[in-house]
């Protein structure tokens, strides 16, 4: 059986014809931004994806259909919605079954994705391991979703606002290539430097491109991670940023905030804290992934078309 899958006009033309395409999530419209910062990013970040040379494919949920690639119209309203579910591996076949609108976590866009034929896509950080999960066990899906789900993820690592620590191990245990894009240390989200290395470093799309390529060729499952660090001009640094999560964190205790509602928490918390600096540092990060996931997406659009060529001579 098909899955409830409905492709664009433009991202249908663009498969056909083997054109670089990138996903992208819809979960920072419904749960990640304030209006009109949600829809204004969201439409910058798919310029950024044309600009590259590439199709932009926002995904969301609608009346029991993944929808690949949403109109402007589609997305004005989707920013302005309410009690939009914000929709992981877990709740996605019920949310379809029953008709549900959502929006996509890092984990249902990868799921999506491969549905769609689309091998990059590009969001703002991934989850991981929340801090104090050795008591609350509370770790994203989106970890298991690398490990399985052959799509590499451009992001500014995972959000800050967790256990970075715990996560790195968590992605090597499940065997998730963490590539730091053009510098040594795994940045943290917001700031450049978590204070980690990144297990692996490369420097053009290219070469991530042919990474990509390779383990499909070498039947690993699974994606990877490019962690790219946010622009220089809108860093906030990991020390500066560092009060602002612990007392967000401290506030989401005492509230007995959980579950899915944890991050959209604690960066709200951040937001108000920081005066809005976050958002615009969130706008430029995510962006800016935008802009280096379409350069990948070319690169592996003609790199597939030259092996292509070579096995049909």
């Amino acid at each position: 059986m098909n899955p409830p899958l409905r492709l664009s006009p433009e991202v249908a033309e663009a498969r056909v014809a083997g054109r670089p395409i990138v996903a992208l999530e819809s979960t920072i419209v419904t749960h990640g931004m304030p209006h009109p910062a949600n829809v204004e990013t969201a439409r910058a970040v798919e310029a950024a994806v044309r600009a590259g040379g590439a199709v932009p494919a926002t995904i969301a949920v609608e009346g029991g259909v993944i929808e690949v690639g949403l109109s402007d119209a589609r997305l004005a309203a989707l920013a302005t919605a309410r009690d939009v579910r914000k929709l992981s591996r877990a709740d996605l076949a019920v949310a379809l079954s029953e008709g549900w609108t959502g929006s996509t976590t890092v984990a249902a866009t990868m799921i999506a994705a491969r549905l769609a034929g689309i091998a990059v896509f590009a969001t703002g950080g991934i989850g991981g391991v929340h801090r104090g999960a050795e008591t609350s066990f509370d770790i994203s899906a989106d970890l298991e979703e690398l490990a399985q789900t052959p799509v590499t993820v451009v992001a500014s690592g995972a959000k800050a606002i967790l256990d970075l620590p715990k996560t790195l191990e968590a992605l090597e245990t499940r065997g998730v290539p963490v590539i730091a894009y053009g510098q040594d240390a795994l940045p943290a989200f917001w700031s450049r430097d978590s204070g980690l290395a990144a297990p692996l470093r490369l420097d053009t799309a290219e070469a991530i491109a042919r990474a990509h390529l390779m383990r499909a060729r070498l039947g690993l499952p699974g994606g990877q991670l490019v962690a790219n660090p946010v622009p220089t001009e809108a860093e906030i640094a990991a020390a500066e940023i560092a009060p602002h999560i612990d007392s967000a964190l401290q506030a989401a205790a005492k509230e007995g905030v959980s579950a899915k509602e944890v991050t959209p928490f604690l960066l709200g918390r951040v937001l108000a804290a920081t005066e809005g600096r976050s958002l615009a540092t969130n706008v430029a990060l995510v962006r800016d992934n935008a802009r280096v996931a379409a350069a990948i997406a070319v690169a592996l659009a003609r790199l597939t078309a030259a092996e292509r060529g070579a096995a049909a001579s």
